[in-house]
């Protein structure tokens, strides 16, 4: 048995505009405590917000994780350490091509539908997987380790360029 497997977890790095959210979300409670000592029926916005703040800081404490186990790649998507859930799947008969971002290979494929599962942060190496999907081209976004990388170059070295 030659099973291939190797998994890789990747943690997205907060946007300005996420740190913008919550940095409203903040001042927004901090202001309804303000008016709680002033009214004293304030306190269901102060309640409210608080449970907006906790809900919103833990979905966005965002994880994905790359499983690749004989040519099937799965991305799951970790949110608040907790759930996980599958976004993306695919297999090595889907698989058209897989480049570094910026590549001019990929300059003369047009996908249809994009998925970011990368970390964001600037200076990374980013690669995109392209897929054909019951017709449909689909571009995936994401940061394999050299793992992932020489696993798809073993299994289909045509389609993949490192």
């Amino acid at each position: 048995m030659n099973d291939f497997y190797t998994e890789q977890l990747v943690k997205r790095k907060a946007t300005g505009k996420v740190i913008l959210t919550k940095i409203g979300l903040i001042i927004l409670t901090f202001l309804s405590l303000i008016f709680l000592l002033r009214v004293p029926f304030a306190f269901i916005l102060t309640a409210v917000l608080v449970a907006v703040d906790i809900f919103f800081f833990r979905n966005m404490d965002l994880e994905y994780e790359y499983l690749f186990v004989n040519g099937e790649l799965d991305v799951d998507k970790i949110t608040a350490r907790s759930k996980r859930k599958t976004v993306f799947s695919t297999n090595l008969d889907e698989l058209e091509l897989l480049a570094p971002t910026g590549s001019s290979e990929l300059r003369l494929v047009q996908a249809e539908k994009t998925y970011n599962f990368s970390t964001m942060a600037e200076g990374r190496q980013t690669y995109e997987l392209i897929v054909s999907k019951k017709g449909q081209k689909i571009k995936v976004i994401f940061e394999p380790n050299d793992t992932i990388l020489n696993g798809f170059k073993t299994l289909a070295s045509r389609k993949v360029i490192i």
